[in-house]
């Protein structure tokens, strides 16, 4: 308990630094993880990296391991919400993958950009995707320290096309066979994770998303553990869960989905951490049952 406070004041001195808030917006260079990055001094993710060194490590090496069994075929990737491109440019430093990068905050798009547009692994979609359900007549982002999350206002929209997932593939032919798929959309991840593993269930893609069901709600879903019943009707069977700092927590069946949960009901400061990181297979997806048992050993 000790050393994660002390973890989290580290941060909190570090983003908080006068001259940090004096110009939050003022691009850096800074090596992240293994990987250089431009972006701008307000991101928070050097600081989450220097405080957790586990900090986003639970993707890139479950990528890894996915990558590892596919005997020289290249890992083909989606991640939606890139953001400045640090989860892609780690998968490529760890593992040969071919990335589509979605993204559709125009802030955002410029960092990811520089960051990976000499990188001809990685393709970048600029867009907004369309979740199921939605009514929303417009998309306007909210940033916070490195990250955005989505509000409906037509008047503050970015501009950014709108797709549907299934335009999405159809738009990116070379993604056909795709292995892993990463969402960080802040809130809109139970939505949007369905569809992608519906446009692609022909192949049945390992999804690793975040589940807050805070943000869940408002984004406008009322039922944030709805995705567990849906992703079974499409055939996954089996999750592992980490928190959100990159601590295994566990695994269990999606049937026990909402049980399980419950526990983020209990909130941050009873738990220790604010929502998951889960990875979600299919019952027959061996390599990816192997790779859960090697990243979260014990049942949740």
């Amino acid at each position: 308990m000790a050393e994660r406070v002390w973890r989290k004041a580290a941060i909190q001195l570090r983003a908080n630094a006068p001259w940090r808030r004096a110009l939050p917006n003022r691009t850096v260079r800074r090596r992240v993880q293994g990987v250089d990055l431009y972006l701008p001094w307000s991101h928070r993710l050097p600081d989450y990296a220097r405080a957790r060194p586990e900090y986003g490590q639970n993707l890139v090496q479950l990528a890894g391991l996915l990558g590892d069994r596919l005997h020289g075929a290249p890992l083909r990737v989606l991640d939606v919400g890139a953001n400045v491109g640090d989860s892609a440019l780690q998968i490529l430093a760890r593992t040969d993958a071919r990335v589509l990068c979605v993204e559709g905050d125009p802030y955002w798009i410029g960092y990811l950009n520089r960051n990976v547009g000499g990188e001809p692994r990685v393709t970048v979609a600029e867009v907004f995707l369309d979740h199921p359900g939605s009514s929303w007549s417009g998309a306007a982002p909210v940033r916070t320290h490195g990250t955005t999350r989505f509000v409906e206002d037509a008047a503050a929209a970015t501009g950014v096309e709108t797709v549907p997932v299934t335009v999405l593939r159809e738009r990116h032919p070379e993604f056909a066979a795709l292995r892993l798929v990463k969402s960080d959309t802040d809130g809109l991840d139970t939505a949007l994770v369905p569809a992608i593993a519906s446009a692609w269930a022909d192949c049945g893609p390992v999804l690793f998303f975040e589940f807050d069901p805070r943000l869940t709600e408002a984004a406008g879903f009322a039922d944030p553990s709805a995705v567990w019943d849906s992703l079974a009707a499409l055939g996954y069977a089996r999750a592992a869960a980490w928190d959100n700092g990159g601590a295994p927590l566990g695994q269990f069946d999606l049937a026990d989905g909402r049980a399980k949960a419950a526990v983020l009901g209990r909130g941050a400061a009873e738990l220790g951490y604010h929502f998951w990181d889960v990875a979600v297979r299919r019952a027959d997806d061996t390599a990816a049952a192997e790779a859960f048992d090697a990243l979260v050993p014990r049942a949740l």
